[in-house]
This record gives structure tokens, sequence and C-alpha cells, in this order.
């Protein structure tokens, strides 16, 4: 059983090393790409404050395809370079967008998101998928907040 109430005391950085413990933790062992990322993501869901959709895209050619995700309906296919995800998929970067309407193309898949953080994951020096986070705060996302869904991603690599 896992306990995935996150420790108000811990600091940002704390608790993304804590949430990366635990998502080692969570999918050693398992082999299913499609499990992994749907118990990733909902562990982000419940340990990260502030989000209305969390979960992966898969690169499938040279498209983004929805994968394991909590959060409303989303879209299903996304080109590499359109939108905050494809923009991740297709340059392998971070991105980290305070105001989604100020992102040039983004894509709107639920209007009540209002910043998005999307972190490549990057596997035998492809990106294999991304993770995608969105809040209905503006600015709701930071460096830290990139910084350890970075660690996510790396353990996400590890078994797609």
């Amino acid at each position: 059983m896992f306990d995935l109430a996150p420790d108000p005391s811990l600091s940002k950085p704390m608790l993304y090393a804590s949430l990366a413990r635990s998502a080692a933790a969570l999918v050693e062992g398992e082999r299913d790409p499609i499990a992994n990322m749907a118990n990733l993501a909902a562990l982000i869901w419940h340990s990260v404050p502030g989000l209305n959709w969390a979960g992966f895209y898969r690169a499938i050619g040279d498209e983004l395809v929805l994968g394991p995700f909590i959060g409303k309906p989303a879209c299903i296919r996304i080109p590499f370079g359109i939108g905050v995800c494809g923009t991740a998929a297709a340059s392998g970067a971070i991105q980290l967008v305070a105001d989604v309407e100020a992102f040039p193309g983004h894509i709107a898949c639920d209007a009540e998101s209002r910043s998005e953080l999307v972190v490549p994951v990057i596997s035998s020096g492809r990106v294999c998928a991304v993770i995608d986070l969105d809040s209905p705060e503006l600015g709701r996302f930071d460096e830290d907040d990139s910084a350890g869904i970075a660690l996510i991603a790396a353990v996400a690599a590890q078994f797609l």
C-alpha cells in the first residue's frame, strides 16, 4: 500500500526528492509502460497541489498520443512542434508556461487551464514521452517544479 499524502512541511525540492523516491519504488519490478505511466500520473496528481490535469503523452512517429492521465478528457494526438506538449517533444526541452494564453499555438484541451509545465521523458537520446501538468492558476509552476518533475521523468525514462 502506498501513502500518497505529501508532507506539507517539506520545501518543494525536498517534496520532489521524496516524490522521485516514491515514483521509483512504485514502478520497481513492473515492465509494463502503460501501468507505470498510470501509477506515476496518479502519484503526481495526489502529491502536487493546484493541478487540474496530470499525465503522459507518448511519442509515436512524429506525434504525441495521449497516455495515462488524470483530469478532463484531453486531446488525443498532438503533432511535434505544435502547442506546449508538441514544442517540448520537438525540442527536448522543458516548457514552463506561466500563462498558456500567451503561448503561441497553445492547444486548449481544457479552457480552465491557465498555466502548464511539460517535461520531456528522454530515453536512449530521444523523446519517448512527455509529462504534462496543467493548472487553473496563472504562474502555478516554477523552476523547483520543473526540476522536480524532471526527476520523475528520469524515473519514467527507465521503463519507456
